[in-house]
């Protein structure tokens, strides 16, 4: 599954605060690394001082002298250790004697303060001794950090004193260390605090400033749910002034925008002013073209009854025959112009006889006369096969319609059923009422015959469109249709002037053209709009 892409808003307030993190952790490093030099040094120092006392040659310790007469004998014979606990030092800074081969040969560790400091000090552990002389420091090598199980970090340094005895004196670094920890702790809770608090202000801050952004895009977005594609479209829509200033990026972006819907607009003020010349100019020819058509037909007529040699006598076989194509031609011209004037009509927004019908009749008689046409000039039972499916029940199923043009959708569907199909076909015809709590009524034009094509069936609805020779009329075999390509498109103009929809699937042995018409209430008077003799015909051959 493909990640959902951030937009411009999220991107910006992650940059500006991932910017903002880099810039703490920065701050932060510096600052714990400054902070851990400085109090290690003063750590330094302080162990610095206790191993100057440490190197002086022994001696009595300065005893005040309110101290009591019985004291210890460590106090007054001190030894290279003596200078543990003798004041100036935290508590567990220790003392260790190392032999030449770096082993510890005695330790002391201050575990009180005052005057049993020296009474108190205890020796090193075995395991914390292992721990020491795994990392005694070179004398005068400086300070080392070393862990001692038990007490923690110390920092520890080595020193000689004057009796040549080799000394390691260390002082605890937990303090120190514990300072850094809570310093490091804070800085993150901060930096935490820091960047919630910049996460927050921030998608304010940016939703503010893409403000004007959105409405441009609000704008391309309704200008973008306009028909665009076919009538009269006023492209009234602009980026307001405030987010056309040339002088800021968004600004940029709208002037540009609302020059393109200028000159768009400019194009569809062209397009439909040519739109309605050539509608205007195909309504007038096929206004003019019906009387001389019509005169073409009466005089066909008047010679076939007249004769073709003189008055009273038969015409020859051959001038039936051109009177006969003259005439088929005639009532052809006539129903392409009568098509072209409808499509001219739809196309200029005429309104239409709305009504309330019931469409059982409609389909029954639309049916009666496909399957009468089929059977025109053929041998008795037709070339087609005519069913009917239609509800059980005896009520009526009630549109929202105007019944002529209703008709003619039912009269261009059957003849493309039957036009483009071969003998033998099955064509069945359904009506579907509405479910019950409302919706549209859909009547369905089936037949098994060998499908569109599948290159032309999303243009099946458009003007002019025929198909090849899958789908042709196969009463003389010659594969010729005689269709003019503008029955469907007329089905689909006059469904979409009733409010409805028409839609077609097709295969190799089914083809279904689906139109669903708004309903509308049944009659008040609750008159039937078929008898019950239809009910018989369900899915029965008409």
């Amino acid at each position: 599954m493909p990640r959902r892409p951030w937009t411009l808003r999220t991107r910006l307030v992650v940059s500006a605060v991932s910017l903002i993190a880099v810039v703490a952790a920065v701050i932060g490093s510096v600052t714990a690394i400054a902070f851990h030099s400085y109090m290690y040094g003063k750590l330094d120092d302080q162990l610095h001082s206790v191993v100057e006392r440490a190197g002086r040659p022994p001696g009595p310790l300065p005893l005040p002298e309110t101290l009591p007469e019985t004291l210890p004998g460590t106090l007054r014979e001190a030894g290279p250790l003596g200078f543990v606990g003798g004041g100036g030092q935290p508590l567990g800074t220790f003392g260790a004697l190392v032999d030449g081969d770096g082993d510890i040969t005695a330790s002391k560790v201050v575990e009180d303060s005052g005057l049993r400091a020296q009474e108190s000090a205890k020796p090193l552990t075995a395991e914390q001794r292992s721990a020491l002389e795994a990392a005694v420091p070179e004398t005068g090598e400086g300070a080392r950090s070393v862990d001692l199980p038990g007490l923690g970090g110390y920092r520890v340094e080595a020193t000689t004193t004057a009796e040549g005895y080799t000394v390691l004196v260390g002082i605890p670094s937990a303090e120190v260390s514990g300072a850094l920890t809570t310093l490091i702790v804070v800085e993150i809770c901060v930096t935490a605090a820091g960047l919630i608090a910049a996460s927050i202000a921030g998608t304010v801050l940016v939703g503010v400033a893409l403000r004007p952004l959105r409405r441009v895009a609000a704008t391309a977005t309704r200008v973008s749910e306009l028909p665009l594609h076919s009538g009269e479209v006023a492209l009234l829509e602009r980026v307001p002034d405030a987010e056309a200033d040339p002088r800021t990026e968004v600004g940029q972006v709208g002037a540009a925008l609302n020059r393109m819907l200028g000159h768009v607009g400019s194009a569809l003020a062209a397009r439909q002013e040519s739109e309605t010349r050539v509608r205007q100019f195909v309504a007038d020819a096929s206004h003019e073209l019906r009387t001389p058509l019509a005169s073409i037909r009466g005089y066909a007529e008047l010679t076939r009854r007249a004769g073709g040699g003189g008055a009273g006598q038969e015409p020859d076989p051959v001038t039936r025959h051109a009177l006969g194509r003259i005439e088929s031609e005639a009532d052809r011209m006539t129903g392409l112009v009568e098509d072209l004037l409808l499509l001219a009509r739809l196309d200029a927004g005429r309104p239409l006889s709305y009504g309330s019908i019931d469409l059982l009749p409609l389909v029954v008689d639309a049916v009666s006369d496909a399957r009468a046409a089929d059977q025109r000039g053929t041998d008795a039972g037709g070339r087609h096969h005519w069913r009917l499916e239609l509800p059980d029940a005896a009520e009526p199923v009630t549109v929202r319609a105007d019944p002529e043009r209703l008709q003619q959708v039912l009269v261009n569907l059957l003849a493309n059923a039957r036009t483009h199909t071969p003998p033998g076909t099955t064509v069945t015809v359904s009506v579907q009422p509405p479910v019950r709590g409302g919706g549209p009524v859909t009547l369905e034009v089936r037949d098994d015959g060998p499908g569109i094509p599948v290159e032309l069936l999303p243009h099946v609805f458009e003007r002019f469109a025929r198909g090849d020779a899958s789908r042709a009329r196969g009463a003389d075999g010659g594969g010729a249709t005689g269709s003019t390509g503008l029955g469907l498109a007329i089905v689909q103009a006059v469904v979409s002037a009733h409010g409805g929809r028409v839609a077609v699937e097709s295969g190799p042995g089914r083809t279904v053209f689906a139109v669903e018409l708004p309903t509308d209430a049944v009659p008040a008077d609750g008159t039937p709009g078929i008898d019950s003799q239809v009910g018989d015909r369900l899915t029965t051959p008409v």
